[in-house]
């Protein structure tokens, strides 16, 4: 886009991460005469008086020049060896964003080398991230030129030949097939046999090409400010102060030529009404017949493979839309391209709907990602939203209850608002009556009606009423009656998001009034065992005296309340249906010492199992419960493709919209092992000891840790979550390493400068080293999962999308930016090596960070002192 264009975005507004790419380093400087290497020997230890071309790496970070301090930590370019010249070619990213930028922002470049023993700076260069004549983001690349011998040298190479390259790249420059490859070869010469002199060197660096300008609107405003002057006018005759009129302003644009002012087009994303029209009048023109004949040269096969291979939430330009429409009838045949097809689809238009619809029906089958973005907020048309629930049915139900989570939150996008304006053969009418019965009914018009819970249903003496079910709810309530296990889930799911929302309520009613006497028997326990808890938690919790008290009070209501129900009932488990609690084991319940003190009660079951769990009211889990879903279905997704990698997904249940279930793993935390124990490797070699092993550990436990600490790593960061100290990270005597309290995804953290990745170097050091066996093995499983979980990307942020509307407090802060932010993560646009050396950056970056062990240090003193 030309550089004069009044289009332009506002860097304040662009929460994008800053990337430089670091190119290569061209000159060389004076080496050492042999008789300089033994007069002094310590020079040669320095390898670049050595050798022409030695090896060296480059750390980039923001500096402020206003304020005289470091915005972010050093980002260090990977090991790369050189043969005939110094060549990176590598993206580095750094923990900032451009909307944290400002004027005086700069770029700080330190070469680095090594002297035989550690690292030493060669040369050390600073340049402005913004031009200075017109406060855009620098753009393109960049030479930076400096003298070896001369430390305050560095400037910016002013090459005219660079300048063109840049405006090229930024279509300021039209392309010419056959012209542009002879040029750059061309200029690749020419650049060989430039010769620069003895100790000048040229630092070529690289800004991503964004597609319009990015300005910096703060300065500009500023300045502004200072030129605009201020005129008062007051009527003739009457020069009181009262009659002071407001202050007028006046703004000089300069002339046409010369104004260099820049505006924010509020309409720039907005459709153009003219190319709508033509898009209409071109679609409507075009005989379906003909277009059924047509099909794509190599050039428009390529491309459209490429589009069909966006990741989900990628939105289509017009062309991109016009190129699928086009060619629709080719690509039937591609399951992947029916999404796209459908966001190049007005439906709001009678004939494109029609047309799009009944291809629907000839359509490859999708696959099941797919079928789950159909039913996302953008897809308002049942039709649309019945093809999806149709290719649902296959899956199994061990697959349905992975999403089943999601699958709930869906329905809240077919509100009953929606539905009322459709046609009653797309959605089902149910009767319930008062013995609970079912049977369909076509009314008039949709009739609503709402009671306060299932024991209400069952209690009330209400008249016969109709509910309006739609072909997604009406699929999950007929699999939730089938499978008990999945009505479990798909009951209590609904529960905890039902508050105030009508049509949820509708759902409930429907699945509870059409189960079978004994199954909603058993669902009535579940709900007075959820009761008895929640009782005894706000009981608990509002004796106000110490802890031995409460505990008193526990053991008081757990033998008079809880016991005795359990004895008269054995209940399934909502948090876990595979287990029937027939009795309650007093001398292992306790409370934890917390604001909200949460009970962990510890059942006997009918399979002769003890089942423990942490039961807590005030506190909202379906954050966590979210976490937990996503981790079990990457471990499936892993073990999938013969990856195990030991992961804990343990259970979390929210009953409620502020209380819930938690299950309890016997465990330690990191804080707790490395104050008892001084080290991970003493607390694995207490518990499974082994002096024929290297590190005195069982093989077997060494490998449940290095593996699950690989899979927590890969999957901590791309759900990106915050607030991570010793304390939520937790060690099983078996060597299961896992995560806890997920109060903070997405990039959301407490604490300022939070690393991408938390990998704490005593866990490292409990692998034997950096140089060891077992990190090079975990690093391997890192790299891995990495792989798998990226080509199941589209899945995983299409159960993101279906969250949008949720009540997920790091989701409704930005719900939009939600899926965009596990996007970013996978590195989508990234080939699968560049994604592999930019996890690998990240471990190391992580591996050699000092901030998060300074933040550790400081959350264990204020753990200290609150205790």
């Amino acid at each position: 886009m030309s550089s004069k264009s009044v289009t332009f975005c506002v860097s304040q507004e662009l929460e994008v991460p800053l990337k430089v790419k670091i190119g290569s380093l061209e000159g060389s400087k004076e080496l050492l005469k042999p008789s300089q290497k033994f007069t002094n020997p310590v020079l040669s230890q320095r390898v670049s008086n050595v050798l022409p071309f030695s090896e060296m790496f480059v750390s980039v970070q923001v500096f402020d020049e206003e304020t005289n301090r470091n915005l972010t930590i050093p980002i260090y370019t990977p090991y790369v060896p050189f043969k005939n010249s110094r060549k990176w070619d590598m993206w580095l990213t750094l923990p900032v964003t451009i909307s944290q930028l400002s004027i005086h922002s700069m770029l700080k470049i330190i070469i680095w080398e090594y002297d035989g023993v550690t690292k030493v700076k060669f040369f050390s260069l600073k340049t402005p991230l913004f031009n200075t004549n017109d406060n855009t983001l620098k753009r393109g690349r960049e030479s930076l030129r400096f003298q070896f011998d001369d430390p305050g040298s560095g400037t910016v190479e002013a090459n005219k030949m660079q300048e063109l390259i840049n405006k090229y790249y930024q279509g300021e420059i039209k392309p010419v097939d056959w012209l542009d490859p002879l040029t750059f070869q061309r200029l690749e010469k020419l650049n060989k046999n430039i010769e620069l002199p003895k100790g000048s060197f040229i630092l070529n660096i690289e800004y991503p090409l964004f597609e319009l300008p990015i300005v910096d609107t703060e300065k500009m405003s500023s300045d502004l400010q200072k030129q605009i002057p201020t005129y008062h006018n007051f009527e003739v005759g009457n020069e009181g102060p009262d009659s002071r009129q407001e202050p007028q302003v006046k703004i000089s644009l300069g002339s046409s030529y010369d104004s260099t002012l820049k505006f924010y087009d509020p309409d720039q994303f907005s459709i153009d009404p003219i190319e709508e029209k033509f898009r209409r009048l071109e679609r409507a023109s075009k005989n379906s017949s003909f277009d059924r004949e047509v099909k794509p040269d190599s050039k428009k096969r390529d491309i459209l493979i490429k589009i069909i291979n966006y990741p989900p939430g990628t939105k289509l330009s017009a062309h991109e839309k016009g190129l699928i429409w086009k060619y629709r009838y080719y690509l039937m045949n591609n399951k992947k391209a029916l999404t796209k097809l459908l966001q190049s689809t007005n439906l709001s238009e009678e004939i494109e709907r029609r047309e799009v619809l009944e291809m629907m029906d000839s359509w490859a089958e999708i696959d099941i990602e797919d079928a789950i973005e159909l039913l996302g907020s953008a897809y308002k048309n049942l039709t649309v939203r019945s093809y999806a629930v149709n290719r649902l049915k296959k899956a199994s139900d061990t697959e349905l209850e992975l999403y089943l989570l999601q699958l709930v939150q869906a329905v809240c996008f077919e509100s009953a608002s929606t539905l009322s304006d459709r046609s009653s053969s797309e959605f089902t009418i149910v009767d319930i009556n008062q013995s609970g019965a079912t049977s369909a009914a076509t009314p008039k018009s949709p009739q609503s009606f709402m009671v306060n819970s299932v024991q209400s249903l069952e209690n009330s003496n209400m008249e016969q009423s109709s509910v309006l079910i739609s072909p997604l709810a009406e699929f999950l309530i007929r699999r939730a009656i089938i499978n008990a296990r999945l009505g479990n889930f798909f009951y209590w799911y609904l529960k905890s998001e039902s508050t105030g929302n009508q049509y949820l309520i509708h759902i409930l009613e429907s699945f509870v009034s059409r189960l079978s006497p004994q199954r909603r028997s058993k669902l009535e326990d579940q709900i007075n065992f959820i009761s008895i808890l929640v009782e005894l938690c706000q009981e608990v919790k509002g004796l106000k005296d110490t802890t031995p008290k409460k505990q008193e009070l526990l053991l008081h209501l757990i033998g008079t309340r809880l016991k005795p129900f359990l004895k008269a009932t054995p209940v399934v488990l909502p948090l876990d249906p595979d287990y029937k609690l027939i009795d309650v084991i007093a001398s292992d319940c306790k409370i934890f010492k917390s604001s909200l003190s949460p009970l962990k009660i510890t059942f006997k079951t009918e399979e002769n199992v003890n089942y423990a769990l942490m039961f807590k009211v005030g506190d909202d889990l379906r954050q966590d419960q979210l976490v937990v879903q996503i981790i079990t279905l990457m471990n499936e997704l892993l073990k999938n493709e013969n990856v195990d990698l030991r992961l804990t997904p343990y259970k979390i249940l929210a009953t409620g919209s502020n209380e819930g279930a938690i299950q309890f793993i016997p465990n330690d935390t990191m804080a707790s092992i490395l104050s008892k124990y001084h080290g991970i490797l003493p607390y694995l070699r207490d518990h499974y000891p082994s002096p024929d092993q290297e590190l005195g550990v069982e093989d077997w436990v060494m490998d449940n840790f290095v593996k699950s600490c690989a899979g927590y790593c890969v999957i901590t960061y791309i759900l990106g979550v915050g607030d991570r100290h010793l304390d939520n990270l937790l060690i099983t005597p078996d060597g299961h390493f896992f995560h806890a309290d997920f109060g903070y995804i997405l990039g959301q953290d407490p604490k300022p400068f939070p690393p991408l990745m938390k990998l704490p170097p005593q866990i490292i050091e409990s692998f034997g080293g950096a140089d060891s066996f077992n990190y090079n093995k975990f690093r391997s499983y890192c790299f891995v999962a990495y792989s798998i979980l990226r080509r199941n990307a589209g899945l995983i942020l299409n159960l993101f999308e279906l969250m949008k509307t949720s009540d997920i407090p790091d989701i409704r802060i930005d719900p939009d930016g939600a899926m965009l932010k596990v996007k970013e993560k996978f590195c989508l646009d990234m080939p699968e090596e560049e994604a592999i050396i930019h996890f690998q950056n990240l471990i190391n970056a992580s591996v050699n960070a000092l901030l998060p062990l300074v933040i550790d240090r400081l959350h264990n003193l204020a753990q200290y002192w609150r205790a």
